[in-house]
């Protein structure tokens, strides 16, 4: 979650405008999109289902203290940025604050995808050396609060939307699709970097309407109940000859004693199977079961 903040891309849509209306105001939609997309969506979501130990209790006060920790920082910046702005070519700027989202979108779609392409802290660099302007440098000493109120909320949003998935997360936890949610999540993404471009022809929240979308697909109740149940089926199985290399035993020995072929033969079977289950939290063709942003 603190990664927007370290690698420039809350900054640059600061800059960008994407926090506040044409009239200085907070955009609402904004702040809820940086929020819901930026500090959330799927990283957040993956990590607090699939690693994040401890008690619901536990797990909210770790949410709650990096928030703490979060929100002023996110105030800061949106206080420096002031400055910074006065030094950029804001539509050159603009441009590059829109291909940063598309890039995070497409590394958040395909980690292969994602291995050719810049880091975002690069991305934003160029901007920055593209659209340098010194003889504009104003030193901005009383910040525009609105402009703070909308970087707080917008981090604010981000930590709501984390402690909300770990209130839920014994509900959520083997019942949510987290490659499904992670894909939408990267539509998502896309459609805030074209409306950040300005690109998008409408004024509608498509951004958020994607990710509402996304969360109701990727939200499966029955998902859990499947394996559940599947799993009472084996368990209530009855035991075949071949089952198990020690109920072959006694037959192999009598018919010439090729116990030691069955149980050799047993074991590759039972390898193969732990190599088919391994769990599936990565990325689309991803050789490792663990995803990158784990």
């Amino acid at each position: 979650m603190g990664l927007p903040l370290i690698d420039g891309i809350f900054p640059a849509l600061i800059i960008a405008g994407a926090l506040t209306t044409t009239a200085g105001d907070p955009s609402v939609t904004g702040i809820l999109q940086t929020g819901l997309l930026i500090f959330g969506g799927s990283a957040t979501v993956a990590v607090i289902l699939a690693e994040m130990d401890g008690t619901r209790r536990e797990q909210l006060t770790s949410i709650l203290l990096l928030g703490a920790l979060l929100v002023p920082v996110a105030v800061a910046e949106a206080a420096v940025a002031e400055t910074i702005e006065t030094l950029l070519n804001f539509e050159v700027f603009h441009r590059f604050a829109g291909l940063v989202i598309l890039a995070v979108a497409a590394k958040t779609a395909s980690s292969k995808v994602g291995e050719y392409l810049p880091s975002p802290s690069i991305i934003i660099g160029l901007g920055l050396v593209a659209s340098f302007e010194p003889a504009g440098f104003e030193l901005i000493v009383t910040p525009d609060p609105m402009r703070l109120f909308s970087a707080g909320a917008a981090a604010g949003t981000g930590v709501g939307f984390a402690g909300a998935i770990a209130l839920f997360a014994p509900r959520l936890r083997g019942n949510v699709d987290i490659d499904l949610f992670r894909f939408g999540s990267s539509v998502a993404l896309g459609m805030l970097a074209l409306e950040v471009l300005g690109l998008m022809p409408t004024q509608a929240p498509v951004a958020l309407g994607v990710l509402g979308v996304t969360a109701l697909f990727a939200f499966d109740p029955g998902s859990e109940g499947e394996g559940a149940d599947l799993d009472e089926f084996v368990d209530d199985a009855p035991a075949t000859e071949s089952a198990t290399p020690d109920a072959n035993a006694d037959g192999a020995v009598a018919d010439g004693g090729d116990d030691v072929e069955t149980s050799e033969d047993y074991d590759e079977l039972v390898d193969d199977d732990d190599d088919d289950s391994s769990p599936g939290y990565g990325y689309p063709g991803e050789e490792e079961s663990r995803a990158p942003w784990l």
